[in-house]
């Protein structure tokens, strides 16, 4: 019998029902068994349509289910401590919605949690898990491009008329650095391997929605010269976008964070198409997830880097806030 991760997940959320729940669903190593909500018609109603077997009406339920090794938190950004800590402690791995938390602090204290509760903290950055990744940074490695010279990403999306948003509610972690500007920070820290020395971002602060910042543009400043420059939106035309640039080409990756594996390589010998096969992202992180569990992989990602994550954050809303450069 195939050895099989037994995931159980705690809300409903769009995420979770449209996207990481089929992923394991379709993954290799797992398998969802239960679903919590706040009240237990909905878990029900979604058990139902997406073939799960276990439905709980409360949170504290479904951590005390013995037959369930992880969860997956797709809650509201400021609930997402509480509940991977309460799980933890539970005796449960945890796959925690991006970002991990409202700051490092919080990041801090879950990564701690774990450590305590000898069980495996991850991250929800799931284009992470795609072999794209790994081809670019080869590519980059090869000399191919040449020296680097910065890096461009672009992530934004028009859901302002939807004034009832988790997203648009400030104390919850609200805003688009939150939502979407946390791809491309953490793309190109993954992409150039170092943390930035200094954030520098201005946002459009909207009123009507809590006062978060529904748009920002940014520079992260990276040792060696090199910047990540960067959008986020959601008030603005859709974007998905990353662009590495070098002293004699550049990368070219029009889906950077969605299930899209193509991406363009420019060199003085002209334009080439890279394409990795079209694998589900959300299952690849599944199985990425329970092998990590398992000890049969190395685990790329720790607690630590989700805490590296939100410092970044943390600088950039503090500037966007106060109209200032922070150095991290």
């Amino acid at each position: 019998m195939t050895r099989k991760l037994r995931w159980g997940v705690i809300g409903c959320a769009g995420i979770a029902v449209h996207s990481v729940i089929p992923g394991i669903q379709q993954s290799s190593t797992g398998e969802v068994t239960a679903i919590a909500s706040r009240g237990i018609a909905k878990a029900e109603e979604t058990a139902a349509k997406l073939g799960i077997p276990k439905a709980y009406g409360s949170y504290e339920e479904i951590l005390a289910d013995q037959e369930i090794d992880a969860i997956y938190i797709p809650l509201p950004n400021h609930l997402h401590m509480e509940w991977s800590i309460r799980a933890m402690e539970a005796g449960k791995h945890v796959l925690c919605e991006k970002p991990i938390a409202l700051n490092a602090e919080e990041a801090q204290r879950m990564a701690d949690a774990a450590a305590k509760n000898g069980v495996h903290l991850a991250e929800a950055f799931m284009y992470r898990n795609h072999p794209r990744y790994d081809e670019i940074k080869a590519i980059i490695d090869s000399g191919e491009i040449g020296e680097l010279r910065g890096i461009h990403g672009a992530f934004t999306f028009n859901n302002a008329g939807d004034s009832g948003n988790v997203r648009y509610r400030k104390e919850w972690g609200g805003g688009s650095l939150y939502d979407v500007g946390c791809y491309p920070i953490s793309a190109a820290r993954l992409i150039l391997g170092t943390e930035p020395e200094a954030a520098t971002v201005h946002a459009l602060i909207s009123p009507e929605h809590d006062n978060v910042d529904m748009m920002a543009s940014g520079i992260l400043e990276f040792p060696g010269s090199v910047a990540l420059t960067f959008d986020c939106g959601m008030w603005a035309d859709f974007r998905n976008t990353l662009e590495i640039l070098g002293t004699s080409g550049r990368i070219e990756i029009p889906n950077a964070f969605v299930n899209d594996p193509t991406f363009y390589v420019y060199t003085k010998d002209g334009k080439r198409e890279a394409k990795q096969p079209a694998l589900n992202q959300y299952s690849l992180q599944a199985d990425t997830f329970a092998r990590n569990v398992w000890g049969e992989q190395e685990v790329r990602f720790t607690p630590a880097d989700a805490v590296a994550n939100m410092k970044v954050i943390d600088a950039c809303l503090e500037s966007a806030y106060s109209r200032k450069r922070v150095t991290l």
